[in-house]
């Protein structure tokens, strides 16, 4: 498979500021995988240490932190000389070892000329922070499920992802009906590697749906493993509420839709733990679309999954559905739709957006994003329909330079009265978004 994070992979091992590298992301988006091939096409060796299975490794880092000791060991469990500048040393499940997330500063301090990567649960990786996690002393990288171009990568679609990173809108436009077949498939498979794979080799969704719903009791296993026992029934209930939530016409998270009566500051713990394991992302609301738009978030927000194909399985998506045109963009009220795109804007992207809405009028506007000094407010429609009140009301009101609206029409780019531009961009194309909305803002 071809992930994008492999640049930065590069760019990490090039770097004269290199320190030890921590993957971070949910179970199974594969990390393990990245660095695994990473090392072994980058490298000429690599030590690979697993934490959850090396019972003498897990001791040897608990006994001290020296560096040369560790080496030593290291190099001893590889069963070869370690070369600093051609080797690959590996620490994965490090959640099993915290010591050997505290031995990433002393490396740092006095083994710099080694390469080191490390990797684990989010979750339990996360519960480490602040109990020796090494601060200033590591560069990390976010992992997410795999995105929709590198979905068209892994199933042998790679040409549609070259057009529409070149942007080319007249052929994608004469192939938007293969476009959007491969982007409903998307929707239901998701972008979750191993099932993925599974797809790309047979293309069976009963076998893709098998796979997800083990990945989703693997994720509530893990609930009661990482997280303190008073919070699990909590966990749950908000983890399962997700598609109540995002089907709902305002998709503000809502307490009572976990539980009837229940306030949403009760489950803040609850909220920061699926946080804080990449399975759940937040998307504040803004009342000012200002620039930091951090600094103008409000205490509501929507809450996603990390992984539209597993949000298909927790609604109980059919695959018939996908036959039937564009149902599967605007089922559950286009909660696929919009989870589809915000997960776009993180894997492609790194972007976390933001939301807008104006209160009494129910004006709102799914995402803001800032680009080269601009709020860009993007609304996703589901359907080819473009009446956009909510977006319009926005654009009277802040007169944004750029404007975003993805759905499935084509692609078209509108000059409005006040001298900004309104872009239309095909839900198959938001990799192309970031370029687009720089070309504008020139």
């Amino acid at each position: 498979m071809k992930r994008h994070a492999f640049e930065q992979l590069d760019a990490w091992k090039k770097s004269p500021h290199r320190r030890p590298l921590v993957l971070m992301g949910a179970r199974q988006v594969g990390k393990t995988w990245l660095m695994q091939e990473f090392g072994r096409t980058a490298y000429r060796r690599v030590a690979y240490i697993s934490f959850d299975t090396n019972e003498d490794m897990r001791r040897r880092f608990e006994r001290d932190l020296d560096v040369q000791r560790l080496l030593t060991a290291i190099q001893l469990e590889a069963g070869f000389p370690l070369d600093a500048e051609d080797t690959l040393i590996i620490f994965d499940e490090v959640q099993e070892c915290p010591r050997a997330l505290t031995s990433l500063k002393y490396f740092c301090e006095f083994a710099p000329q080694y390469h080191i990567m490390a990797a684990g649960s989010l979750l339990g990786v996360s519960a480490h922070e602040g109990t020796g996690w090494p601060v200033g002393k590591i560069d990390t990288l976010p992992v997410y499920p795999m995105s929709f171009t590198e979905f068209l990568d892994a199933t042998g679609n790679g040409q549609l992802h070259e057009a529409i990173a070149r942007r080319d809108w007249p052929l994608l436009t004469d192939f938007a009906s293969r476009a959007e077949d491969l982007l409903r498939h998307y929707y239901y498979v998701g972008g979750m590697p191993a099932v993925v794979a599974r797809f790309a080799e047979n293309n069976d969704f009963t076998e893709v749906r098998g796979a997800q719903l083990g990945l989703l009791d693997d994720y509530r296993r893990d609930f009661t493993k990482h997280a303190p026992a008073v919070e699990t029934p909590r966990l749950s209930l908000v983890w399962n509420s997700i598609p109540v939530q995002l089907a709902r016409e305002n998709k503000r998270f809502s307490g009572n839709a976990v539980q009837q009566g229940m306030r949403v500051a009760r489950l803040e713990v609850a909220l920061q733990w699926l946080a804080d394991s990449g399975l759940v992302y937040r998307v504040p609301r803004v009342s000012k679309p200002a620039l930091p738009l951090a600094g103008y978030q409000e205490t509501a927000f929507k809450a996603y999954v990390l992984d539209v194909g597993l949000l298909s399985a927790q609604c109980g998506l059919a695959p018939k559905t996908l036959l039937e045109k564009n149902r599967v963009f605007t089922e559950f009220k286009g909660a696929l739709t919009e989870q589809y795109v915000q997960q776009q804007l993180r894997a492609e992207f790194g972007t976390a957006p933001y939301y807008w809405s104006a209160g009494a009028n129910r004006a709102e506007v799914d995402f803001l994003f800032e680009q080269d000094g601009a709020t860009v407010p993007l609304e996703v429609k589901a359907e080819t329909n473009l009446r956009s009140k909510s977006l319009l009301s926005y654009v009277q009101r802040f007169s944004p330079p750029v404007s975003v609206r993805c759905s499935m029409a084509p692609y078209s780019r509108q000059p409005l009265q006040d001298g900004s531009t309104l872009l239309n961009i095909p839900l198959f194309g938001v990799s192309a978004l970031r370029a687009e909305c720089a070309d504008a803002l020139r």
